[in-house]
């Protein structure tokens, strides 16, 4: 008798189109946020683009808010056969009445539309994970544990910092099953937190992880969706946790953690703190393989990668003067007129900003008219936005599709949008010029408040765009008020060491195979955070490496700067991706200074591998001259002074040459 033919299960993933919160007005008020564009790529591109990736075979997308054109970009991308349209179904499926996740998900189970194992996340989670690795994971625990109802995903957070992703939890270190979940608010004071005696009375082993982010990513199997059926006061994610945490023998189900690895990224835009630090975290490429330049969901290079993360389109009209600082996305049929200075900044197509404007941290969506004089400073400008001459928009301002800013006018921490509210219920609301009203703050009754609402309100916090906060110490070179300037050195930190090493047996293991130097990147910035590394640090480190690796190669003595050009052949990715502003050019001559300490070939041929250096543009003439100024050998400053002549000489020349014509 024949075997019957074993079912393939269809590999589907649920995605959840709306926030369901005001945290990003007024954007969302007038788009999808479907539709938000992160280094200029709507949001769903690149959850299509993760899921393709990971095998996923359907999709339903489940959207409540903008839905006619939530479909139109859909299909538009259909139609131009983008790389996640290619073996993947993509469905929408809408609903006005849903007004959270639960009822969201209770709608899809009375579809009867999941077959099985599914995979759950919003379109605002952005994530180069494994997610297949979490799905397979997730069936070896079902194995083991048919009452295994859901796996959620959590990355370790940076120390000190606050997105409104964090949470904290207790787990069971050998199975990782989920015994206590705990958000934490934003602006979380307290450095003591409670967990119930029961909790450690009743387990032998308890593991708590306080701080991990939370970018809202899940394995559900298919009693989780009954689950939000039968229990009406699921609103959340965070809900469904705790009712099954608190009701786990009633209901015969359990949740698991898994935890991503160090060098997988995970994040929830959840408001616009948050969606300035993954603009950032695109742009330095922490989410490979979904960079600028290879053009995401598009089977093209869409930028040119420049140094210190400039990306710019091929048709970008780009004056001779203005400056480009770094961390830079610039796209399509946008110019910059003269003297306009951008930093960590994000300008989409057709863009246009005039002359002597200094924009940091600020990101143009599509169309918008930046006038002459302006200063933008952490600020978002929307879609076909137009600011006038002479304006200041900074401190957190957001201003909604289709604002006229007239000129002279500043704008400090506040939302606007073009019309006024539509409705009598919306709040009070300021007329700040013809087309510029103050979105109306959100009412609430306290009366009406409960704890559970409080819960709520941790996931839906409104938070301004404000300068980030600085993780790492600026610089190891500075001294600190108390070390005497001829106090002895003190010796490197065993962890330095650690990091040190880790960081050349990538480098020689890259260097040995030929892989992909984008991975070694992400290799030595996983080390950067478990030895927990200032960036100048890094810098000065993996300069050092590279020359460590340099040292070893054949015939180095006798060809030093052939050598140099054969290796950087290849880490020249690594090498610009650290070494891009002057702090960092300073930090790679340091390196090279203390090498030529210990290693006579270095010495011997430091002013010919700098010059190297100075031709390939790794560093600039002034850092140079200013390192040399700052030496104390004076046999090193002896080898290097017919290069620093020759570079003031040249200076000189070009300044003649300037103020000739």
């Amino acid at each position: 008798m024949s075997k019957p033919m074993e079912k393939k299960e269809v590999l589907q993933a649920i995605v959840i189109a709306d926030s369901y919160n005001e945290n990003l007005q007024p954007f969302t008020g007038s788009s999808p946020l479907a539709l938000l564009p992160i280094v200029n790529v709507p949001l769903v591109d690149y959850t299509l683009e993760t899921l393709c990736r990971n095998g996923v075979e359907e999709v339903i997308i489940f959207c409540s808010n903008h839905i006619g054109e939530v479909k139109q970009y859909i299909q538009k991308r259909q139609a131009e056969r983008c790389s996640w349209s290619v073996g993947m179904t993509v469905t929408i499926i809408s609903s006005t009445s849903c007004r959270c996740l639960g009822e969201a998900l209770r709608d899809l189970d009375a579809r009867h539309i999941i077959r099985g194992n599914v995979i759950l996340m919003g379109i605002d989670s952005i994530t180069n994970a494994n997610l297949a690795g979490l799905l397979e994971e997730h069936k070896r625990l079902l194995k083991v544990d048919a009452g295994a109802v859901m796996t959620i995903m959590l990355k370790d957070g940076v120390p000190g910092m606050r997105t409104g992703n964090e949470v904290m939890i207790a787990m069971e270190p050998s199975t990782r099953r989920l015994l206590y979940h705990q958000r934490l608010a934003l602006q979380q004071s307290k450095g003591s937190f409670e967990l119930p005696l029961e909790l450690f009375l009743i387990n032998r082993d308890v593991t708590v992880c306080h701080g991990l982010l939370d970018p809202q990513i899940a394995v559900c199997s298919h009693m989780a969706l009954p689950l939000f059926a039968d229990n009406f006061d699921f609103l959340t994610r965070d809900d469904f946790v705790r009712g099954v945490l608190i009701n786990e023998e009633i209901l015969n189900s359990r949740i698991y953690v898994s935890k991503l690895a160090r060098e997988e990224y995970a994040m929830r835009v959840n408001n616009w703190q948050s969606y300035q630090m993954v603009n950032l975290d695109v742009i330095n490429r922490w989410v490979y393989p979904l960079v600028p330049d290879m053009g995401i969901s598009q089977f093209l290079q869409y930028y040119k990668c420049y140094r210190n993360n400039i990306y710019r389109h091929g048709d970008v009209r780009l004056a001779r003067s203005s400056e480009l600082a770094g961390d830079l996305a610039i796209d399509r049929h946008s110019s910059i007129d003269e003297n306009t200075f951008l930093y960590q900044s994000t300008v989409g197509p057709n863009c246009t900003i005039g002359k002597g404007c200094r924009i940091n941290n600020c990101f143009l969506f599509e169309g918008a008219t930046i006038g002459d004089g302006c200063i933008l400073d952490h600020c978002v400008i929307g879609k076909s936005v137009t600011v006038g001459s002479n304006c200041q928009i900074r401190d957190g301002a957001v201003l909604g599709e289709g604002v006229e800013i007239p000129s002279g006018m500043k704008i400090v921490k506040t939302l606007v949008q073009a019309a006024p509210p539509d409705s009598e219920w919306a709040g009070a609301s300021k007329q700040l010029a013809d087309r510029a009203y103050t979105v109306p703050e959100e009412q609430c009754e306290d009366e009406y408040n409960s704890d559970d609402d409080d819960e709520v309100k941790l996931l839906n916090q409104p938070v301004f765009l404000t300068e980030l906060q600085r993780a790492y110490s600026p610089s190891i070179y500075q001294p600190s008020d108390d070390e005497s300037e001829s106090g002895e050195a003190s010796p490197v930190q065993e962890d330095e060491n650690i990091f040190l090493s880790e960081v050349v047996e990538s480098l020689k293991r890259g260097f040995g195979e030929q892989t992909n130097a984008e991975y070694l990147i992400l290799e030595i910035n996983s080390s950067r955070y478990a030895y927990n590394m200032a960036l100048s640090e890094v810098n000065f480190y993996v300069v050092k490496a590279i020359l460590q690796i340099l040292l070893l190669q054949e015939n180095v003595q006798s060809n030093t700067v052939g050598t140099l050009r054969k290796i950087l052949a290849y880490f020249g990715v690594v090498f610009k991706n650290y070494i891009r502003d002057k702090d960092a050019m300073l930090d790679c001559l340091k390196a090279f200074e203390e090498m030529s300490q210990s290693h006579d070939t270095i010495r011997q041929k430091i002013a010919q591998l700098v010059h190297y250096l100075y031709e390939n543009d790794l560093v600039r003439e002034e850092v140079i001259i200013e390192w040399y100024e700052g030496l104390e050998d004076e046999a090193l400053q002896k080898a290097l002074c017919k290069l620093v002549e020759w570079l003031n000489e040249s200076s000189d020349e070009e300044e003649d040459e300037d103020e000739s014509e």
